[in-house]
């Protein structure tokens, strides 16, 4: 029997436990990073924010006197220990969406199962965070009008979508090209079907700029490096650590000969 029909022969229950263990260790990683290279630039930002007197575009008293309300509630080291509760919660819900996910996606291919974790893994970074980021790349603390925040939330949640409806047409091309004898078409179809849907929509969603003349380009794009080294390693943290999982559950079973 293949080992990702082995991978979730037990219960679902089962399943999920190991899902939101490996989302609390991606996350808590995910923390760290974010500690290490993404508050230097926060902080950084945060001053070039103060030094202009509160957000760069609110437009009366009462903006700048809520702003004053919620750093006095919240303090910076409170934050950076949030920083690790929060991280360590989006961990653990993405870890039980991803080993819902893999529960269904395990019938619809042959490949050992932590491989597909790794794989899945791949495939949602892709489509949940890097194709929203080469749209709409994060921005620190000062950067962005108040006013057009909802908007820029739906805009951001338009290219999740649209990353997901890219990965799933460049998953069936690439199962109807499966049985090609050229190793490029199999590679080059899907990879093409893929960018074709994520360049469209690029056109069609509007683009956003907020990012004033004044503010540093360097700590621009440090901060959003950081933001995107952030969420890969919640990913790849969370690929690993199923996979490690799955191929400890698999061994611990066959030790036992189940």
């Amino acid at each position: 029997m293949p080992l990702t029909k082995t991978l979730l022969q037990g219960t679902f229950g089962a399943l999920l436990i190991r899902g939101l263990l490996a989302g609390l260790i991606a996350g808590l990683l995910a923390g760290a990073v974010a500690f290490a290279i993404g508050e230097p630039h926060i902080d950084a930002a945060i001053a070039i924010e103060e030094s202009t007197g509160g957000h760069s575009h609110a437009e009366d008293a009462a903006a700048v006197h809520s702003h004053d309300e919620e750093e006095a509630l919240v303090s910076r080291d409170g934050q950076r220990v949030g920083l690790f509760l929060a991280t360590g919660l989006a961990g653990l819900a993405l870890g039980a969406i991803f080993a819902t996910v893999l529960y269904y996606a395990r019938r619809f291919t042959n490949l050992p199962g932590s491989v597909l974790a790794l794989t899945a893994a791949g495939l949602g970074w892709v489509a949940i965070e890097a194709v929203p980021f080469f749209k709409y790349p994060a921005n620190p603390p000062a950067v962005g009008d108040p006013e057009t925040i909802d908007q820029r939330t739906w805009l951001w949640l338009a290219t999740v979508i649209l990353g997901l409806a890219a990965v799933a047409v460049g998953l069936y091309v690439a199962k109807l090209v499966a049985a090609k004898n050229s190793i490029a078409v199999r590679v080059a179809a899907p990879v093409a079907a893929f960018g074709v849907v994520v360049a469209l929509g690029y056109v069609l969603l509007p683009s956003i700029n907020e990012v004033g003349e004044d503010f540093p380009a360097t700590l621009l794009w440090e901060f959003r490096l950081s933001s995107l080294a952030t969420q890969a390693t919640l990913w790849l943290g969370l690929g690993l650590a199923f996979a490690y999982l799955t191929d400890r559950a698999s061994s611990a079973r066959e030790s036992v000969g189940v």
